[in-house]
């Protein structure tokens, strides 16, 4: 993900940037993927109901990204460092039932799914820049709207699914 898009930090930043920039002034929300991402985004009379819009869907959007990056560092604490956060039963526990199996299989695992999220925050951060090009500069794809709506009702659920096994 190099070239004109500014690199896959470059592109996860955005994506991480989303939520805040979703309160900001347009010409903020603008400027930002042009010094970014070197992606220039141009508005065309932006009204108050297509700021208020493109406000929610990249609070959406941002939210989800954030709790992603969340669950990245998370499981990557809790897998590099499995035996300072495991509570001693590994007889029950992936890899089990000693603590260097069950310490390699959280590691491994944790290292699988890290760069699978990190991947993830890459493709919202570019799907924000979409959603920005197609409610304030009305240049893009008219199906990043409804992909945000869903990926923001996915994120939900998904929250609530882990909040509820924790």
């Amino acid at each position: 993900m190099t070239g004109k898009g500014g690199g896959l930090r470059r592109t996860i930043a955005y994506g991480l940037l989303a939520l805040p920039l979703a309160l900001t002034p347009v010409r903020t929300r603008l400027r930002v993927p042009r010094r970014l991402l070197h992606e220039p985004v141009s508005a065309h009379g932006v009204s108050a109901v297509r700021c208020v819009f493109h406000s929610v869907l990249s609070a959406g959007v941002g939210i989800v990204a954030w709790f992603l990056i969340m669950l990245t560092a998370l499981g990557l604490v809790r897998g590099l460092a499995y035996p300072l956060v495991a509570a001693g039963d590994y007889e029950t526990s992936w890899g089990g039932p000693t603590l260097a199996g069950a310490w390699l299989v959280h590691a491994a695992v944790s290292l699988v799914i890290a760069p699978v999220f990190l991947g993830i925050v890459a493709l919202l951060g570019r799907l924000q820049l979409r959603l920005t090009r197609t409610v304030l500069g009305r240049a893009g794809s008219w199906w990043v709207i409804p992909a945000a709506v869903v990926l923001t009702a996915a994120g939900t659920l998904f929250f609530a699914a882990w909040a509820r096994q924790i």
